[in-house]
């Protein structure tokens, strides 16, 4: 497509300076003490890639373990350290580096700012971040500490009292465990911080707060609720570390402690989490669902309520993963109601993309395909999360493969689903090249299905009675035919993973030249050269509706009635 992006104000769009050639010493240099935002944001990506193919390698290992029945691919101490680190890895080293990525990339440009408020808060916060996610992993080696048993933590992801006493976790890989979250939460509240000062206080002339993109509304939302949430896995954190070293008693039963303390610290965060992570997730596809719609969002106004209303309800429901500890009647009922409430806002979203795409010109370029898939898979994992909230059949299914299923759904179905989206629409905005189609959708269509056969069948493993948590099963369950369907499924999304990793790295090698604006967008990023410049805008842009490049594309049609 022929590049018609103008810059915002009328003025020449100067693309950046050529700079000299440097050594890739120099070259790594620069990046490592960089606070510019575009590379921090593109350092947070790079780290969450990498261990978004760790933690998918760890989990192929725990898929072919429970392929056959009585199988002895690995030992039950590795498939418990595998399942932790797994988990672990997905929320924390995926998930909210994630968050940032988009963050730091995104924000600035969308509202035409030259950068985020605080840039060394930006380059401190991401560096406590990596030094968590490698702090962790040096677990592997450092683990077994002077009690010489042992290594990476294999006290599953949400390290449940009395695993993590030192009685049943001796050695040093709980405490990597403990430690790394503290560095990398320390690392999220700076990124927090950033993001909401950045957006509330430096947005360009004629961009008010009901003016800015939607994406850059759910980052903000999404920021405000890690700054609630992530301080009660901190506070949970130091005292478990109290408990191992100090001789307190916090979470140990047989001294006056109670164990159900750390559930409640960590589900404090840990449901919210789900949100914080999913948000990016709503960001991504109400930018890339309007673009290739041709259609501008639904009910702006209904879709920023809904995000504050999410994010507010959604403090109030963790204890539904809790009907099982045997907590009061009033509290089951409370926490089914409030989880059940939940899906009113989250229903609007649905229905303003859905309503968005209606009657549109929708073109499905790699980016639609995947948000399209996201739509259809968030709304099972909705319903899904709508029958666990209903305590008597939560007190059946909590323990089983159906609440692996549902949990996926969103991480994987909405989450990752979007992430690829959004990394194929604006791989040409921070490159400057197209990531090429073909591959793009084979790289869908493979994941679609391999998302799908793996995770559908796990519902009816959960239905079957198949607890999770389990290294292995007899043959006699009637649950080995399930299984192996499931792990093929899981090596299907090992192979477009894959395609996705080469077509990302010969894109970035020969891919075809994008232009600023090859999708023909209206948000600000558009209308500055691709890659930007490390000034973002050659001036401050001034808008006058929520689709900038729309008034300029089209100056006899300002989109005035989008005010």
């Amino acid at each position: 497509m022929a590049d018609r992006t103008l810059p915002i104000d009328g003025s020449l769009d100067l693309t950046p300076p050529r700079e000299g050639e440097s050594t890739w010493l120099e070259t790594l240099h620069s990046w490592v003490i960089t606070v510019d935002h575009k590379k921090l944001g593109l350092m947070y990506m790079m780290l969450a890639i990498f261990f978004l193919l760790v933690g998918g390698g760890e989990v192929l290992f725990i898929r072919i373990q429970l392929a056959v029945p009585n199988n002895h691919f690995i030992s039950p101490q590795v498939f418990n350290r595998l399942f932790t680190m797994h988990g672990t890895t997905m929320v924390f080293l995926v998930g909210m580096p994630l968050v940032f990525a988009w963050a730091n990339y995104m924000i600035p440009l969308q509202i035409g700012a030259r950068d985020m408020a605080f840039p060394r808060l930006n380059a401190f916060s991401f560096w406590l971040t990596a030094f968590g996610a490698l702090f962790l992993y040096f677990s592997f080696l450092g683990g077994a500490g002077l009690y010489g048993v042992g290594n990476a933590p294999d006290v599953t992801w949400w390290a449940y009292a009395p695993l993590t006493a030192r009685a049943f976790s001796p050695g040093n890989a709980t405490d990597y465990w403990a430690l790394a979250l503290l560095v990398t939460g320390f690392g999220t509240l700076g990124g927090a911080i950033n993001i909401i000062a950045t957006a509330l206080s430096m947005r360009c002339k004629g961009m008010t707060l009901m003016r800015m993109p939607l994406f850059t509304w759910l980052l903000v939302v999404d920021s405000g609720l890690l700054l609630i949430t992530i301080t009660p896995l901190t506070a949970a954190q130091v005292m478990l570390m109290l408990d191992r070293y100090l001789g307190s008693h916090f979470f140990d039963t047989q001294a006056g402690g109670q164990a159900y303390l750390w559930m409640h610290f960590f589900w404090i965060f840990g449901h919210p989490e789900v949100y914080v992570l999913v948000f990016p997730a709503f960001a991504i596809s109400s930018e890339v669902i309007p673009v290739f719609s041709r259609k501008a969002i639904f009910g702006y106004p209904a879709m920023v309520a809904a995000s504050v209303g999410i994010a507010f309800v959604s403090l109030g429901v963790w204890a539904h993963h809790m009907f099982t500890v045997g907590m009061t009647s009033a509290g089951n009922a409370f926490f089914a109601l409030s989880t059940m409430l939940v899906g009113i806002p989250t229903g609007i979203k649905i229905f303003n993309w859905v309503a968005t795409m209606w009657g549109g010109k929708i073109r499905f370029a790699t980016p639609m395909l995947f948000c399209t898939a996201f739509l259809f898979q968030f709304l099972t994992a909705g319903l899904t999360g709508i029958m666990l909230s209903v305590a008597p059949w939560n007190w059946q299914l909590h323990g089983s493969y159906f609440v692996i299923a549902h949990f996926h759904y969103i991480l994987v179905g909405a989450i990752v689903f979007n992430v690829f989206a959004g990394i194929y629409y604006w791989f040409p905005k921070a490159t400057g090249r197209m990531m090429n189609e073909t591959l793009g959708k084979w790289h869908f269509w493979l994941f679609f299905i391999g998302f799908h056969v793996t995770f559908d069948t796990m519902h009816f493993l959960g239905f079957e009675g198949m607890p999770r948590w389990i290294y292995t099963y007899p043959a006699d369950r009637g649950w080995d035919h399930l299984n192996l369907v499931v792990s093929i499924g899981g090596l299907i999304q090992g192979v477009a993973v894959l395609i996705f990793a080469y077509n990302l790295i010969s894109s970035l090698l020969k891919g075809t030249i994008a232009g600023n604006d090859p999708w023909d967008a209206w948000t600000l990023e558009w209308s500055t050269a691709s890659p930007p410049p490390a000034y973002n805008f050659a001036t401050d842009p001034v808008v006058h509706s929520r689709r900038p490049l729309w008034d300029v594309k089209h100056p006899e049609d300002p989109d005035w009635k989008y005010e």
